[in-house]
């Protein structure tokens, strides 16, 4: 992996080779298949954090001007593009759902179910999550295991700029139906989301189980239970409401946690 990323970071600032020179190919097709594999991933948990491998993407954003455009198709459907999509997922232990579509360069663990849905390139999902019918998982996003991604979610894509964190959804996590998460938003392990929250980096977050709320941006602490909401901002002219998220209570840790999550469900009355 080191060679891979040393030959990544020299190939990139030789931008006038990138399609043309065949060494830098194969290096960027290396690294895809390593991505399509699940041996390497746009972003790891390595000392307490989630750190982004800027030459990951770099190899991604590479991968599209080696490849040239190509017709694909399927029974009667037909696509035109210069990414294939994945196959073989009965060998990968992955239920895919008509009309389920996830890119090549997406790593789908086993156990995973994917009702019709799409996946995109760089994407790396954990084992036994569910991705719900009409849902996104964009370029680069990361999902850990036992994650249930309702019906209708948006999970943005974040490929650039470079250092820029994907958004994460680590293990254990419920996203409730038509939530939107984008621009390197963190849920961390545990959360529940209920329908139709909004999470962008600028979203205020606002947590309201004590006496005075405290606010934040971009990371849902972990098994907070969260709903949408929405506060009053004065504009020149007048005051109107702002979206916001509301953290309004704690699932279980200690909890089974398909008993712990129907019980914040219905203690909060939340929608899935």
């Amino acid at each position: 992996m080191n060679r891979l990323k040393l030959e990544i970071d020299q190939a990139w600032n030789e931008k006038n080779l990138w399609s043309t020179d065949v060494n830098i190919k194969n290096v960027v097709l290396q690294v895809l298949s390593h991505l399509e594999n699940g041996s390497i991933r746009v972003s790891n948990y390595l000392n307490g954090k989630w750190v982004v491998n800027e030459w990951v993407k770099r190899a991604i954003i590479m991968y599209f001007s080696v490849q040239n455009m190509n017709t694909v198709e399927v029974g009667a459907l037909e696509f035109y593009d210069k990414i294939p999509v994945k196959n073989k997922f009965k060998e990968k232990g992955v239920r895919v759902v008509p009309h389920a579509i996830a890119r090549y360069g997406s790593y789908i663990s086993p156990g995973v179910i994917l009702m019709p849905s799409y996946v995109n390139i760089g994407a790396y999902i954990g084992k036994n999550t569910m991705i719900d019918t009409w849902a996104t998982v964009g370029s680069c996003a990361q999902i850990g295991s036992d994650v249930h991604v309702s019906g209708g979610v948006g999970i943005g894509g974040v490929l650039e700029p470079l250092q820029a964190h994907p958004v994460i959804i680590e293990d254990n996590v419920f996203i409730g139906s038509r939530c939107i998460l984008v621009e390197g938003v963190l849920i961390k392990r545990g959360a529940v989301l209920g329908a139709n929250v909004v999470i962008t980096a600028s979203t205020k977050i606002f947590d309201v189980t004590n006496e005075k709320p405290i606010e934040t941006k971009g990371v849902i602490p972990k098994y907070s239970v969260v709903i949408p909401g929405s506060y009053p901002k004065k504009f020149p002219s007048g005051i109107y409401h702002v979206p916001c998220a509301m953290i309004i209570g704690k699932r279980k840790e200690s909890t089974d946690k398909k008993i712990s999550l129907n019980d914040a469900l219905r203690t909060h009355n939340l929608e899935i």
